[in-house]
């Protein structure tokens, strides 16, 4: 029952990465304004870097490879994202409970990948293999 649990939550967490990730692609023009809004330099190419990276990383998440390699690199995501577009504490008030709700639910993300980074097997990047899920390596490589 517990593998079942990190495997669902595995997809789960991908699968919260990989429709926003879509949505960056589909929604540019919403999602560039509310980058500029917060004065992020070269907004539309971190905009192109997100949405590919979050697709990756969330189809990586959810068939189980690289995960441990992933989970952290989204952990690290989740902690630029937050204090750049979530900084509740800079907001005029009307829009202050709105940005700390995100802000904290980033907190819940980042603490499940947190927990789904500490049960993967550690795995480094490499084109031998690299189709295959972390689970059938049997021992870490």
């Amino acid at each position: 029952m517990e593998r079942f649990s990190i495997i669902v939550g595995q997809f789960l967490l991908g699968l919260y990465f990989l429709l926003p990730g879509i949505q960056k692609f589909t929604a540019q023009e919403k999602l560039l304004a509310y980058m500029q809004m917060h004065d992020i330099g070269f907004a539309s190419q971190g905009l192109l870097f997100a949405g590919v990276v979050s697709v990756i990383g969330g189809v990586l998440l959810m068939t189980g490879r690289y995960v441990k390699l992933v989970a952290y690199g989204f952990v690290l995501y989740i902690l630029l994202v937050n204090f750049m577009l979530h900084d509740f504490w800079t907001m005029s008030e009307d829009r202050v409970a709105h940005e700390m709700q995100n802000f904290v639910k980033n907190l819940g993300i980042m603490a499940g990948l947190l927990v789904v980074a500490g049960y993967a097997k550690p795995r480094w990047p490499s084109l031998q293999g690299w189709w295959r899920s972390d689970k059938s390596l049997g021992s870490a490589s």
